[in-house]
């Protein structure tokens, strides 16, 4: 079999695997599809009675690149036909039959059909040379977009780089080659309280990884995602980390609808451990765990809540601070709750702008309907669920359309026991 020389082709793969951080398979493979796209120049120059190539018209041919002899050949799979047409993809049963007797029409032979050394020619090897240039960034940046897939759903740092629109364009760290990837932090996904500045850092959750058509992988961040609440509790508080206390479920409201309130985030936490505090935990002593939290979060206010098996007294710990006097479950099925406060608590228990039983109820997943206890008429209030339950037995059991700023990330575990008890929280 022929071969065409490429003295130092050992070396050039090293250097280049060393410079582009890349992995010598994915230089091998680069090269082979460099080499092939030169060997497609030569023939399109040696064919130029053939006007046009169809797209897919040097599909069976493929490059054998030998390593030891530092050289290549060219390779090209044949089908056996009775009577040639075209000699690039087909070879007579006779000619087959000479070498092989067995050989049967419809089957497909390998055949060395690579060009002498000097025919190669000039312009194939820069249609070369330009095309490795091309495949390595291809291989480069298909090696950064699965090392971001497998951190989808993770924290990073990142450093702001510069303001595109209203986006934040920040950059993370990788190890193929290219030091910094560019990550976009759009206006929705970002802290009112954060102050981006250039060069500032921040932690951020690795929303999503989509292919890039021509710049590599497009990467989305997010600041206001519940995942980062849950990894810098689980980052904060050993007992998280070591599956003593669970993180149940997070509702959070990083961009409020209305610029007079704050970012706001509950989280439910449990435990199976019978003398460990779970709220307790992940607040610290005097606060000092759940303040790095805050801090990270540029003062973001965040409420610690018992989760419970038991509806009833999970809805009265979500809607921690506010002091409940009675849960009532309207609609089980419909996942519907009136909740009865005394007149002083019935604005903490809204909260501003109706806030705090919003993210109760996100939190939660029931729709929570506010009643001031000394007004509340049991009996009428009976008799419209009766009826209720007549006309409609299947009502929506969600909280229909809450701001899209309100993001839910539910954690619950079956295997949860039932002994949780009912904790007021701390303002």
């Amino acid at each position: 079999m022929s071969i065409v020389s490429l003295p130092g082709l050992k070396r050039m793969i090293e250097e280049i695997s060393q410079t582009h951080n890349l992995p010598k398979s994915s230089v091998q493979q680069a090269l082979r599809e460099a080499l092939l796209k030169g060997y497609e120049r030569y023939r399109r120059a040696q064919r130029l009675d053939r006007s046009h190539f169809e797209e897919d018209y040097f599909d069976n041919f493929e490059v054998d690149l030998d390593i030891e002899e530092e050289g290549f050949r060219v390779l090209s799979t044949k089908t056996i036909v009775e009577e040639v047409n075209n000699t690039d993809h087909q070879i007579s049963l006779h000619e087959v039959q000479e070498v092989a007797s067995e050989a049967q029409l419809g089957d497909s032979v390998v055949l060395d059909v690579t060009p002498d050394q000097g025919e190669f020619g000039r312009m194939a090897a820069i249609q070369t040379k330009q095309v490795l240039s091309q495949k390595l960034r291809d291989q480069q940046r298909k090696l950064i977009q699965e090392e971001f897939e497998e951190l989808e759903g993770t924290v990073l740092q990142a450093r702001v780089l510069r303001f595109e629109r209203q986006s934040v364009i920040m950059a993370l760290s990788s190890g193929f080659g290219q030091p910094e990837v560019e990550a976009e932090l759009p206006k929705r996904e970002q802290l009112p309280n954060d102050n981006y500045r250039a060069n500032a850092t921040f932690k951020v959750y690795l929303k999503k990884v989509r292919e890039g058509p021509h710049r590599g992988p497009q990467l989305v961040v997010s600041r206001g995602a519940a995942g980062l609440v849950v990894y810098l509790f689980a980052n904060e508080v050993p007992e998280i980390e070591d599956e003593v206390v669970r993180i149940v479920a997070v509702a959070r409201e990083a961009n409020p609808p209305s610029r007079h309130v704050g970012p706001r985030t509950k989280i439910a936490v449990d435990t199976l451990e019978r003398d460990v505090d779970p709220v307790g935990a992940c607040i610290g002593a005097r606060g000092s765990r759940i303040q790095v939290v805050v801090n990270e979060l540029r003062g973001e206010k965040i409420d610690v809540i018992r989760w419970s098996p038991d509806p009833s007294t999970y809805i009265a710990n979500a809607l921690s601070p506010a002091r409940v006097d009675q849960v009532i479950l309207v609609n089980p099925e419909g996942r519907q709750a009136h909740v009865l406060v005394a007149e002083d608590q019935l604005s903490l228990a809204i909260g501003k702008e109706g806030q705090n039983v919003r993210l109760a109820a996100r939190l939660t997943g029931w729709k929570i309907d506010i009643k001031d206890a000394a007004k509340y008429d049991y009996e009428a209030e009976h008799r419209k669920i009766e009826a209720l339950k007549a006309a409609s037995p299947d009502i929506d059991e969600t909280h229909e359309d809450e701001e899209e700023a309100v993001e839910t990330l539910n954690l619950t575990d079956s295997s949860l026991e039932d002994e949780n008890t009912n904790l007021e929280e701390e303002e």
